[in-house]
């Protein structure tokens, strides 16, 4: 069952990942779920922008590691089960907006990276552990977070799984605003209206050029990175093993909830 809500403002479509208690993890319902909303709301030239955010207190937690770990979720059947949104969101025309309400873990913060922009809760935490995890990146996150940080930080980021605070994501460019939590929800609605008071056929030309001259021809890059993430097997019951070792660790550093 999708854990997935909708609500149309305007030319505005929210997405709400909705499952507080499991962090909003995409399970593959959910993700197809999401890509199928995705599509469809490109499909649709009412729609001007896309507002992505999660149930409080996290934005996503990434992938449901639990169906990683019984094998309901196999990473290399993700594209084949129409499930892959971090490609809809790199192949999206629409302008999409990330608000980060609370922790973007590993697939949740590719999930902001993949985004046309981003804003940030002033509860917002940010980090990859995919190395914790023992899983590959195939969402983007080796190709998109050294072009937001620079080399230097996205490979400390990825390999101590470090979590940086909404200010610093502010800094090093994942954000590229901070507001009070209570305010997030407005203020993406209006970066989103400002968007939709643009020219639509500049908006989605001006967003191709960007990604056709950032760096790396970013299909070819996000391609390799996908190869890698899948060819490479996953071992479900390590995954579960440091699924529980991921979990204590964030309690830890959220004071125990």
């Amino acid at each position: 069952m999708s854990r997935l809500t909708t609500d149309r403002q305007d030319a505005t479509l929210v997405l709400r990942l909705d499952d507080a208690e499991r962090r909003n993890a995409l399970d593959l319902a959910t993700m197809q779920d999401l890509v199928a909303q995705l599509t469809a709301a490109d499909a649709d030239p009412s729609v001007r922008a896309v507002v992505l955010t999660g149930s409080d207190p996290a934005f996503c937690a990434g992938l449901d590691l639990t169906e990683v770990a019984e094998g309901r979720l196999r990473l290399e059947e993700v594209e084949d089960q129409g499930a892959d949104v971090w490609r809809t969101l790199q192949e999206l025309r629409t302008p999409t907006i990330a608000a980060v309400n609370g922790a973007a873990v590993t697939g949740g913060l590719e999930l902001v990276l993949c985004c046309d922009m981003a804003i940030a809760s002033d509860r917002a935490r940010l980090a990859d552990t995919h190395a914790r995890v023992g899983i590959h990146p195939s969402g983007g996150m080796s190709v998109l977070l050294p072009r937001f940080v620079g080399l230097r930080e996205a490979v400390t980021m990825s390999l101590t799984g470090r979590f940086v605070h909404a200010e610093e994501a502010r800094s090093l460019g994942l954000v590229t605003e901070v507001v009070e939590h209570d305010r997030l929800h407005g203020a993406a609605m209006e970066l989103a209206a400002s968007v939709a008071e643009c020219d639509a056929t500049i908006v989605e030309v001006l967003l191709e050029t960007y990604r056709e001259l950032s760096g790396t021809p970013l299909p070819e890059a996000l391609r390799t990175e996908r190869r890698r993430g899948r060819e490479l097997i996953v071992d479900a019951e390590a995954v579960e093993a440091r699924r529980r070792d991921v979990i204590a660790r964030g309690r830890r550093l959220s004071g125990g909830t």
